[in-house]
């Protein structure tokens, strides 16, 4: 009964960290699709990074993500890119969206 314990706790892990890594990837590809779609004139409108600055961040927290570099999605690099990722969402869209809407012409 011992041995099937262990077995068990590795079977729930695998699936968490898999779970973890697809939600990882899916926030990480939106982000990166919404950034390289908007007009680059629209950062600075709005006093962020550029749109190549923004691009690559999240290029390179998927490629990190994607390689499991330090250890997964759970490393300091996942964490990261899942960080930066759910800034441009949350922060910089959001920033491009109140501006298409309140000028009309972005």
């Amino acid at each position: 009964m011992a041995i099937a314990a262990p077995i068990f706790i590795d079977d729930v892990r695998f699936w968490i960290e898999l779970l973890l890594l697809v939600f990882a990837l899916v926030i990480e590809a939106v982000s990166l699709v919404h950034a390289i779609t908007q007009r680059s004139d629209a950062f600075p409108a709005i006093g962020t990074l550029p749109k190549g600055g923004w691009i690559a961040i999240l290029a390179v927290c998927m490629v990190l993500t994607l390689l499991g570099v330090g250890g997964g999605v759970l490393s300091i690099f996942g964490l990261v890119g899942i960080a930066a990722a759910l800034i441009y969402l949350l922060d910089v869209r959001v920033g491009l969206r109140d501006l298409h809407d309140g000028r009309g012409s972005w």
